[in-house]
């Protein structure tokens, strides 16, 4: 997932608006984006582990 990250900021810094921002902004926003999904896929391996099967 995370390489699906790094490859859309590289498509949009070529192509897209990322490429108008200041290259700062583009880092803090890539490093904000990376760490909710890392933050959203342990909290989601860690409710799979610890319910029950219906």
């Amino acid at each position: 997932m995370l390489f699906l990250v790094a490859a859309l900021l590289l498509f949009g810094a070529v192509l897209g608006t990322v490429a108008h921002a200041p290259f700062t902004f583009t880092l803090v926003a890539a490093v904000v984006i990376a760490a909710w999904l890392g933050i959203f896929a342990l909290r989601e391996r860690h409710g799979r582990r610890h319910t029950s099967t219906h």
